[in-house]
């Protein structure tokens, strides 16, 4: 083997040798859903040390097998495969072989770049040395097996096995091991999803490397090669980085510095965000060719818990956030708002409107239907979703009143005031909606949307745990109860009975934006509040595109399995209604009469 001074040597640098560089890693911020599966990382590239000892014995042979068989016996590179290197690239007339060691490997990955010079691979050389005599031949390959890359922007091991595998690199199987090492030739090239032929051949390479090795028998490569491991096109946790984002933001607001690797435990429900991701891809799909583009998702539950967050139907392609981010105008959704101004200034449900023709302040509201209906209760005014009376509601509580409602239930956009708000002209996001929602549906007790639940130090303490807020009453009774039954009847008789649910007490409201560019659907039932947003991100219209069809589609067929999962039960009434105290008069009153009794 040759030693230290060799190596120098082979730099030209005499006994002057470069020191070995402190190794840097920047903290990461691990996500995991409620349930403890791993959503997200966020935060350094890199993963801490792989712990070798944690792992099956034939994951790190097979990355030892195909890369560096003599890894255990070398100081940090291998003179023979370096001589049959230099042959070829003096045959060549420069600097392409390889012959690069697991060490030095590492040492290029840690240290250097991956300039094909000879000086820097005689750097790449004394890093190598260093690195072997300043760790064990354990901590090097596991430090090894933390950086690499893997493709599809899995760095490290423990990335790959969840990216590819949807499991904990300790839970590989010996077959699925084999994949993972076939990708140190070319993350690219042997790639499982897109080419898996390729990807069959390599990792048969490598199982023959491990017996020829003795790191597995013929016998284990045999059964090996028989198993079809299922590979995942996508992480399975692809939909959650919407949340992760939104999650990562808390954070951040409660730790603007990281300095160390933390767990953050999240209100997160894992398998119905898969739920919700797929149906938003499913339905968007479905309507494509009526222009639909987009979706976004948020469930809470009546704490303000986020149990779900879609931001749009493919993260990779497009990771804005329209669930958090995106302001749009929310139509006929937020009506709600404007009735309970209503409600509030004296009116009932059973109070006659008028659907008729009406101008106020020189603009004109138009109807959804051409038809006007004439005389009509609130209550149906609402279900149908007549914009003429909601205008003239408005109009007569004063617009102001409605902004003021808005905001007490949750809303923090500015809201305009022009007499077209009646009709959701105000740019609003679908998370201020779910909170405001949230409100009508839990009893009437505002909610803060939150995301985390608790963070710790990796291997330590809990150095965050959310304390629930006080949750203020904002809408009373009897205005709660009524305004909850008229829009039970939105979806019973009104525009939103696509989102029906046999069985469930459910209650919401559709918006529609005049030129379409805009569809929602927000709905509730006990416990579980929902917003759904569909249009496009150019906010160009729609073809007919209402909130009663796509949206109002999407958010039946998510509830659906979102209600055998998470706890719900019919809307809650809230408080009961104040009873006013009687004014206490001074009179002279006459003596009471003797009274009678009755047979």
């Amino acid at each position: 083997m040759l030693s230290l001074l060799a190596a120098a040597s082979i730099l030209g640098s005499g006994p002057d040798i470069p020191k070995l560089p402190p190794i840097r890693r920047d903290p990461q911020v691990t996500y995991l859903d409620r349930s403890g599966a791993v959503i997200g990382v966020r935060g350094g590239r890199f993963a801490p040390p792989v712990d070798i000892d944690r792992l099956p014995p034939y994951v790190p042979a097979a990355f030892v097998a195909i890369e560096d068989r003599r890894f255990y016996s070398h100081d940090g590179f291998d003179p023979v495969g370096m001589a049959r290197a230099l042959v070829s690239d003096l045959a060549s007339g420069g600097a392409k072989q390889g012959a690069s060691t697991i060490t030095q490997q590492l040492a290029r990955n840690l240290f250097l770049n991956d300039a094909r010079t000879m000086s820097r691979k005689a750097t790449e050389i004394v890093y190598a040395v260093e690195l072997e005599q300043a760790y064990s031949k354990k901590q090097i390959l596991g430090l090894y097996l933390s950086r690499v890359y893997f493709g599809s922007g899995a760095y490290g091991l423990e990335a790959a096995a969840q990216r590819y595998f949807d499991r904990p690199a300790s839970r590989l199987t010996l077959r699925q091991a084999a994949m993972l090492a076939a990708l140190m030739k070319s993350p690219t090239e042997y790639d499982p999803v897109t080419f898996p032929e390729r990807s069959a051949e390599r990792t048969r390479l490598v199982l023959d490397a491990m017996v020829e090795t003795g790191a597995i028998t013929s016998g284990q490569r045999s059964r090996a090669l028989s198993e079809t491991p299922k590979v995942w096109k996508t992480a399975r946790q692809e939909s959650a980085q919407y949340f992760v984002d939104y999650a990562d933001a808390q954070v951040h607001r409660i730790f603007p510095s990281v300095t160390q690797d933390i767990v953050v435990e999240t209100t997160l429900d894992l398998p119905l965000e898969a739920v919700a991701g797929d149906e938003a891809k499913d339905v968007a799909a479905r309507f494509k060719s009526r222009g639909v583009e987009q979706a976004a998702l948020i469930s809470l539950d009546e704490e303000g818990a986020v149990r779900v967050l879609i931001g749009g139907v493919d993260y990779q392609t497009g990771p804005y956030d329209r669930a958090v981010e995106a302001h749009r105008q929310p139509g006929s959704a937020w009506k709600p708002f404007v009735y309970l101004a209503a409600l509030e200034a004296g009116r009932t449900p059973e109070t006659m409107v008028v659907d008729e023709p009406v101008t106020i302040q020189g603009w004109t509201p138009a109807n959804y239907e051409p038809e006007f209906l004439g005389p009509i209760t609130m209550e149906t005014a609402f279900a149908k979703s007549i914009n003429t009376v909601a205008a003239t509601l408005a109009d007569q509580v004063g617009r102001d009143v409605v902004a003021a409602d808005a905001r007490r239930l949750g809303i923090t956009s500015p809201i305009n005031t022009d007499p077209a708000m009646a009709l959701g002209t105000t740019d609003v996001t679908p998370l201020e909606m779910a909170e405001a929602y949230d409100a009508l549906g839990n009893g009437g007790q505002k909610v803060e949307a939150y995301g985390v639940e608790q963070v710790r130090v990796v291997g330590g303490s809990v150095i965050y745990r959310h304390r629930p807020a006080p949750r203020p009453q904002v809408v009373n009774n009897p205005q709660l109860s009524e305004l909850d039954e008229m829009m039970r009847q939105v979806v019973a008789t009104g525009t939103g009975t696509a989102a029906a649910i046999p069985g469930k007490d459910v209650a919401g409201k559709t918006g529609t934006t005049s030129d379409f560019k805009d569809a929602w659907f927000c709905g509730f039932t006990g416990g579980v509040t929902t917003v759904v947003w569909m249009g496009r991100d150019d906010a160009r219209p729609m073809a007919h595109i209402a909130g009663g069809s796509a949206p109002a589609q999407l958010w039946r067929a998510f509830m659906v399995t979102a209600l055998r999962r998470l706890p719900n039960g019919p809307i809650p009434s809230g408080p009961p209604a104040a009873v006013p105290e009687a004014e206490t008069v001074a009179v002279s009153a006459p003596a009471p009469a003797p009274v009678t009794p009755q047979k």
